[in-house]
């Protein structure tokens, strides 16, 4: 395990910097965000990361108390990471990062990965503000759903389709996807110019028909 290192400075955002302005550490915990994750699917979906580097962050956010680690139960063999509920408490920095970073997304490049699920945390901030539920996403990259006003221990997003009847289900192509990723466009604003299909009785869904 890594030495911790500090920037010895008595400030607040210091502090912070000091357990998670490492790089790669806040891309963990966005991924994390979803629920446990193995360490094979951590990798894969942190395209660019080594493995020596992985495992290194891995550790400290155990030891700095942001994650944990657990084998699954019979008869799964596997040990996953999660986050504790300190590390959960980072959901808003990284909306927060996320937003301020929009102006400098840019088209995206051809070296540029791209997950569906990445989505996910833009889409909150779209949806921010209305009805608690859940939404189901389909992406030309793939599928996922999100948890609108999730609390307490559940994960906030998963890969995949919704594991019950979502309150809502939403289709974009990439063009609008990256356009609302960018900031140039507002979740509603793509609904009501027909950009965005919406299908589902819940009430998320009647508020974003309702724009």
């Amino acid at each position: 395990m890594s030495p911790r290192r500090s920037y010895d400075q008595y400030c607040s955002a210091a502090r912070a910097l000091d357990l998670v302005g490492d790089r790669w550490t806040l891309l963990i915990v966005r991924e994390l965000l979803a629920g446990p994750r193995r360490y094979t699917d951590l990798h894969a979906d942190l395209p660019g990361v080594s493995t020596d580097v992985l495992a290194s962050r891995l550790k400290d956010m155990e030891r700095d108390g942001l994650a944990t680690r657990r084998r699954l139960p019979p008869p799964g063999v596997a040990y996953v990471y999660e986050l504790t509920a300190r590390g959960r408490e980072l959901l808003p920095v990284l909306q927060a990062l996320g937003a301020w970073g929009e102006s400098a997304l840019g088209e995206r490049r051809p070296t540029d990965a791209l997950r569906a699920h990445w989505f996910a945390l833009p889409l909150l901030r779209g949806l921010d503000g209305g009805s608690a539920g859940l939404v189901e996403v389909r992406l030309e990259e793939g599928e996922f759903h999100v948890r609108v006003g999730a609390l307490g221990d559940g994960p906030v997003y998963g890969e995949g389709p919704a594991p019950e009847e979502p309150d809502a289900r939403l289709s974009f192509d990439s063009e609008t996807c990256a356009m609302v990723e960018r900031g140039e466009l507002t979740l509603r604003d793509a609904v009501r110019q027909g950009r965005v299909e919406v299908v589902g009785e819940g009430a998320l869904a009647k508020e974003l028909l309702d724009v």
